[in-house]
């Protein structure tokens, strides 16, 4: 295999790799990846960040360049997110609208609704979350309770969707809806988008382990929804929502370098002591970092059998199970060998006077379980593989 990039893929390379030297903003700190984003003076200055690139022509590379982007090849994205991650960049927002809602309009979207919506979502202006998950049902996305009842001129919708990410913070939401209860589950279904500054709308926060809450709950009582914000046909959503849920377990199918988070769990073993020296230089310890290593190869050389697939136009591949699996769980394995690691100081939290790394430890640890919930339960993903590429029974 050739993993080399051309002349033409290097020279974007060191182009946005000197644009992020020159940008980046200077009080930026590896750490500051903990501040807290559901604080508005946080999440405005990662929109200021996130302005930051658009201005210069580097947010939404992927998207076609009729809608702000640059056309970007799936290599050049590949080259974007690995230079993003080398800079150790600050966060960005409105991840659910550039992800995910965008393309999805670009696709099922009206001519009137491109205009009005996908513009502003590139700069940041209008913040976008999605309303699919609901209380009860787990992973059974189907399994919409959420009414929205024709009125001639608008949908009035009642229902409540959970696990809203970033719902605190948004201006609209996709919703995916029951427009006909009388058909069959997958069927009846709708895709609206919706104002999340409409009367009957509202936002219940949950905490997470960490104390933040990046979750939502958001209930929706007699909100009245333009006809114009169906997305697709009515009772025809489902096709919509699948559209979506690509965009999602295509970026969820690994694109962090967990090499990084390696190489970050070795500068840790060097500073702390076991047995009165250095952690790294016990063989129990440097066997783990060994082995960690050698997954987080093994994952990346995995990501390319994907984008191979993709590079040959060829329809996704069991790669991404495995690469939302292995990424997630080993993470979590990472962050578990950070707390031993620590010893006592795993208990103290982040920002503690005495913390070693102002805490950040032990606040990835407790948000390493997330990563295996987000996009399909890693439980899902077991069963995917078992069935559909080992071809295992059913237990």
């Amino acid at each position: 295999m050739d993993f080399k990039f051309s002349e033409a893929d290097e020279a974007f390379r060191l182009e946005f790799r000197s644009w992020l030297e020159k940008n980046i903003p200077r009080d930026w700190r590896d750490e500051d990846e903990l501040a807290d984003p559901d604080t508005k003076s946080e999440f405005e200055r990662r929109r200021t960040w996130h302005r930051k690139l658009h201005d210069g022509g580097w947010m939404c590379i992927h998207w076609p360049a009729e809608y702000g982007g640059r056309g970007a090849t799936l290599l050049q994205q590949v080259i974007y997110n690995q230079e993003i991650d080398r800079a150790k960049a600050p966060p960005t927002v409105n991840f659910q609208g550039i992800a995910r809602v965008g393309p999805t309009l670009m696709q099922w979207g009206t001519p009137a609704q491109k205009k009005r919506f996908i513009p502003k979502i590139p700069s940041a202006e209008e913040i976008w979350c999605q309303g699919l998950s609901e209380p009860n049902h787990g992973s059974d996305l189907a399994a919409v309770e959420t009414r929205a009842i024709d009125k001639g001129d608008y949908f009035l919708v009642n229902g409540s969707k959970v696990w809203t990410s970033n719902a605190h913070h948004a201006d609209f939401s996709t919703l995916l809806c029951r427009t006909d209860p009388e058909q069959p589950k997958h069927k009846g279904l709708s895709y609206l988008l919706v104002s999340m500054k409409s009367a009957g709308v509202t936002v219940r926060p949950l905490v997470q382990i960490t104390g933040e809450h990046g979750f939502n709950q958001v209930f929706f009582e007699d909100v009245q929804v333009p006809k114009e914000n169906l997305v697709g046909k009515k009772n025809e959503g489902w096709l919509v929502a699948i559209t979506n849920m690509m965009f999602e377990r295509t970026i969820h199918g690994g694109r962090t370098d967990m090499m990084i988070e390696v190489k970050q769990l070795a500068t840790l073993a060097a500073r702390v002591e076991l047995r009165g020296r250095p952690a790294i230089m016990d063989s129990y310890v440097r066997q783990h970092l060994a082995s960690f290593a050698c997954e987080a190869e093994a994952l990346k050389y995995t990501s390319f059998r994907q984008l191979t697939r993709q590079l040959r136009g060829l329809p996704p591949g069991p790669e991404g199970s495995v690469m939302k699996l292995g990424t997630t769980d080993l993470n979590l394995r990472i962050q578990k060998f950070a707390m031993e690691l620590l010893g006592a100081y795993s208990q103290f939290e982040y920002q503690a006077a005495g913390a070693i790394d102002r805490g950040k430890w032990s606040h990835r640890m407790l948000a390493a379980r997330r990563g295996t919930i987000a996009a399909g339960t890693n439980e899902i993903q077991h069963n995917i593989i078992g069935e559909r590429v080992l071809g295992l029974p059913k237990g």
